[in-house]
């Protein structure tokens, strides 16, 4: 009889036991057996207001639910967080999920240490169409998704109405081309000596989109998207016009020369040295909060012998790593799909200006509001929406991207400084082919 309880018991043990072992264990495996929360470590890019706005997403998100701990973890610059992604990617070291500017996009697939989104797409069948058009057309590479989009922006160009009103120029009408900005500038340097007109940042990013929004291809094989690129196709009056207008202005003394660097650009804008410049979308909350005038915000201009073509979209996308545990990666699909959501994709446009990624999040009433207050903000939207699909529009994808980036910059600059436009038009031409080939030859292309 004893022998008989101390069975009974021990069964009994066992059996709760392997109950106890089930407790917190969710369907969709983003709690632990222990009832813990499961973690996802979030690398990030953002600071000043968007990190604000973003560490408020992530802590509501944190709050609303008790299955899944997501630390965000800022990670310096999108040309910082990359090296540091590769160097870790494939270990134990690496980040659960990390945000990645939208020309790192190869870079990412070519690494290897990516799980696509597409894997969790496919296992529920979940529907990306609801998403802009414009925007899930870049991120979606040989007809699949590898990352999931997030903060995306435009450039568009900025001016100052008051700047307009004393130089006789309707402040209800920006300029539209290249040409209507020259006369614009000439007039506004002629009511005012101690301003100057224009000012265009040297930067690889603008010289793209000011090219696809004439319909100007980057890089040969449908901008990389029907094959790797092998050279340029910018080599032609569609890209040399965007240096020849830096020229006509720089010879005309209406440019400003800003260089490289867009935080000098944007304090004098606000400090009344210039009169227009173009710049991310995404800094329009911050440029008209801090304006002493009244701001306008316009499309990209485009040379008046071009029809508009639109814009192609920037900003960056969310990658999952490879070899992490099922757990974790459905944890932090888990938060991809909230952060895709109308209610937190109006708080992310209003409080940043990147746009909503979830077009149904400009019917939120916060984002009415936001519109009414500060109209300003819609004209990015109105310019996405108004964008032709096409590939020049969809963007171009090569690994190298950031290097061909910062040789169009190095050009630029030297025409700003009185350079020959041809010159520096024509190396950097070589320079771009030369990058492209040394990329390919790596990757055994």
């Amino acid at each position: 009889m004893k022998k008989l309880v101390t069975l009974f018991m021990a069964s009994l043990f066992l059996i709760v036991a392997g109950c106890s072992s089930n407790e917190g264990a969710s369907t969709d495996g983003t709690t632990s057996e222990t009832g813990e929360k499961t973690v996802v470590t979030f690398w990030h890019s953002m600071s000043g207001v968007p990190q604000e706005t973003l560490d408020s997403i992530v802590e509501e998100y944190n709050n609303s639910q008790d299955e899944v701990q997501v630390n965000a973890e800022f990670q310096g610059t999108y040309e910082e967080s990359l090296p540091k992604f590769h160097s870790v990617g494939g270990t134990e070291d690496a980040p659960t999920m990390i945000q990645v500017q939208e020309i790192g996009t190869m870079s990412m697939i070519n690494s290897g240490n990516v799980e696509p989104i597409q894997k969790f797409i496919d296992a529920e069948d979940y529907d990306m169409s609801g998403l802009e058009e414009n925007i899930i057309n870049y991120y979606k590479v040989d007809d699949q998704f590898y990352s999931m989009p997030f903060n995306s922006s435009t450039p568009v160009m900025y001016y100052n109405k008051d700047a307009f009103k004393a130089a006789g120029l309707d402040p209800e009408k920006a300029p539209e081309t290249f040409e209507e900005i020259e006369e614009a500038s000439k007039k506004i340097v002629e009511s005012n000596d101690q301003m100057k007109g224009f000012a265009l940042q040297a930067y690889g990013w603008l010289f793209e989109e000011l090219l696809a929004n004439q319909g100007g291809l980057l890089m040969n094989n449908d901008n990389g998207r029907s094959e790797t690129p092998t050279e340029v196709a910018f080599d032609n009056e569609k890209g040399k016009s965007i240096f020849e207008w830096a020229k006509r202005m720089t010879d005309d003394g209406t440019f400003a020369n800003y260089g490289t660097n867009s935080d000098n650009m944007v304090s004098g804008f606000l400090a009344g040295d210039v009169a227009m410049f173009l710049q991310s979308s995404a800094s329009s909350r911050d440029v008209i909060d801090n304006a002493p005038f009244e701001v306008g915000v316009a499309f990209l201009p485009y040379p008046e012998a071009e029809e508009r073509q639109g814009v192609a979209i920037g900003g960056a996308s969310l990658w999952m790593s490879k070899g992490k545990e099922e757990a974790e990666q459905n944890a932090a699909w888990e938060f991809m799909k909230y952060l895709q959501t109308p209610e937190v994709q109006a708080k992310w446009h209003v409080g940043t200006g990147y746009f909503a990624i979830n077009p149904a999040a400009y019917d939120e009433q916060v984002v009415k509001d936001a519109y009414k207050e500060m109209p300003q903000l819609q004209v990015s939207v109105q310019q996405l929406q108004a964008t032709k699909p096409s590939i020049a529009t969809q963007g171009a994808l090569m690994d190298m991207i950031p290097e061909e980036r910062k040789i169009i910059e190095t050009a630029l600059e030297e025409v700003y400084n009185g350079g020959d436009v041809d010159e520096a038009f024509n190396k950097a031409v070589e320079q771009v082919n030369e990058a492209i080939k040394k990329s390919n030859t790596a990757r055994g292309e």
